[in-house]
């Protein structure tokens, strides 16, 4: 039989994994390449700022991402309990994608504006004043750690290059917009960004 051929001769099976390999890569990739709506910022998209942009680093240092998924898939249950599913559009800008599969704690695709900005502090200070059954790991710390702001003009230029619109002007003046900031401040304002110009679209 035909097969046998190919079962037996490896260098021809592995020439033609490779092929079906590069056919379905190809059939998952090109598709989201030319399509508007994976590649181009949704409407009214605005880049991180500087105080944002210096959250996220924080939370990815501490390994948020580890338990918190950023994707709210369009299930009904997905979207009932977390809001509008996520769009292409929205995470453009995100260098890295922070989607998360996992999810210990609950999604925070639409955290933003759900809770205040004092929920969050004692929140992540010690989860357990608010959630007494919450398995999460206090950041006490991040009250007390300020930020580098010398090295966040340089974090902004590298988002430049990567295709983030940020202005020369946001570059400038990044350093002066961190200055005596805490991480906990910079944390704080990441949270309460995610997903609130979607939910502010009415979608």
């Amino acid at each position: 039989m035909k097969h046998d051929i190919v079962e037996k001769n490896v260098g021809l099976m592995a020439i033609l994994i490779v092929i079906a390999i590069s056919f379905g890569g190809l059939a998952e990739i090109i598709p989201l390449m030319v399509s508007r709506t994976a590649s181009e910022p949704i409407e009214g998209l605005q880049p991180y700022t500087a105080l944002q942009l210096e959250g996220r680093d924080v939370y990815i240092r501490e390994g948020c991402n580890n338990c918190h998924s950023q994707m709210v898939r369009p299930f009904r249950a997905e979207t009932e309990r977390y809001g509008p599913y996520s769009e292409a559009g929205e995470t453009v800008w995100n260098h890295p994608h922070l989607f998360g599969s996992k999810r210990t704690g609950p999604d925070l695709a639409r955290v933003g504006g759900r809770y205040s900005d004092d929920w969050h502090r004692v929140h992540l200070i010690n989860p357990r004043d608010l959630v007494p059954e919450s398995n999460m790991p206090a950041y006490p710390w991040l009250e007390d750690a300020l930020i580098d702001a010398s090295a966040t003009p340089a974090k902004l230029s590298t988002m430049q290059m990567l295709g983030v619109p940020y202005s020369d002007a946001d570059i400038a003046g990044a350093q002066a917009e961190v200055e005596g900031k805490t991480e906990l401040d910079a944390l704080v304002a990441y949270l309460q960004n995610l997903g609130v110009l979607i939910k502010n679209r009415g979608q």
